[in-house]
């Protein structure tokens, strides 16, 4: 027991002086910084900010980037909605100290329980690898929640797409107006047209820009879109009556979708229904049947 306790105090020892240094080198030069600029009374720095940087910080420090093309972790982390520059550090941040924390949480649960250091040494390193797993997971729920959010909203900004069109303005301020007025309802979807909007504005390839819309959402239905938004401004065909029968199409998909999901629940709900439901059902109608039985022959079969 001894030795165990003597090894958690120095890893606690070294990670409250691994802490204090952080804190003092980062928040002591941001308030520096703070100070040279103004000479006026600052607001501190929150805890949020503070944990922030020091993810990204972290993340920094030790760079894992794709060997060459685009970085896959940047086009998950935008297909999520992070578009910060600092994003992909701050991810790798967070991946490296959930790996850290786990691995010595279970650790030094195990080297307590068992006072022994190679017994603690498997469970740390399989804590640690899930602890590395676990952000990727995490961002793939969030990537299609977001997804879905962004399919959900998509026939209401056609139609607002189609009566903006079809009344004669353009199709820039359209796709703006459009955002403008879908940003309490689908906020992720108002970011995405609102992005498109500012990019065609700053005078940039309307087929590239397009592209990149459909590009940015794994989902097939944005693809579409970007291609039937290519095709038209490329061909010059009525931009209208495209964009309504598209949004026809979304909805006759939905419900179609909808369907298919209600008619599995009767599969789906066989392995509950036998596993769950059946013994409870048979307890109920056959126990006390049961018990009455062998209370009646109970003294018969009872052989001394």
């Amino acid at each position: 027991m001894s030795d165990a306790l003597l090894l958690l105090g120095f890893f606690t020892a070294v990670m409250a002086g691994v802490a204090v240094a952080g804190y003092y080198f980062l928040y002591r030069s941001t308030a520096v910084t703070g100070t040279a600029i103004s000479l006026g009374d600052e607001e501190p720095v929150s805890a949020k900010q503070f944990l922030a940087d020091s993810l990204r910080e972290l993340g920094e420090a030790i760079p894992a980037k794709a060997a060459g093309g685009e970085d896959p972790i940047r086009r998950k982390l935008h297909a999520a909605g992070y578009r910060s520059p600092t994003a992909v550090a701050t991810y790798h941040g967070i991946v490296y100290s959930s790996a850290a924390i786990l691995g010595i949480i279970v650790g030094a649960v195990v080297l307590i329980s068992e006072q022994s250091l190679s017994s603690a040494l498997l469970p740390t390193i399989c804590a640690a690898g899930f602890g590395y797993l676990l952000p990727n997971r995490v961002l793939e729920s969030q990537i299609k929640s977001r997804k879905r959010r962004l399919v959900e909203g998509l026939p209401v900004a056609l139609d607002l797409l189609v009566l903006s069109v079809e009344a004669g303005q353009a199709l820039d301020q359209s796709i703006f107006d459009a955002s403008r007025e879908i940003r309490k309802a689908y906020a992720d979807l108002a970011d995405e047209l609102l992005t498109v909007s500012l990019a065609l504005r700053a005078s940039a390839s309307r087929e590239q820009v397009f592209r990149d819309f459909g590009n940015r959402s794994s989902d097939l239905e944005f693809k579409k879109l970007s291609h039937l938004l290519i095709d038209s401004d490329r061909f010059g065909s009525s931009l209208g009556p495209t964009l309504r029968t598209h949004a026809r199409y979304l909805r006759i998909r939905r419900r179609q979708h909808a369907q298919e999901r209600a008619r599995k629940v009767g599969v789906k709900l066989v392995f509950p229904i036998f596993f769950l439901i059946f013994p409870s059902v048979l307890l109920v109608t056959l126990g006390p049947a049961a018990m009455a039985i062998m209370t009646a022959l109970g003294p018969m079969m009872d052989i001394k």
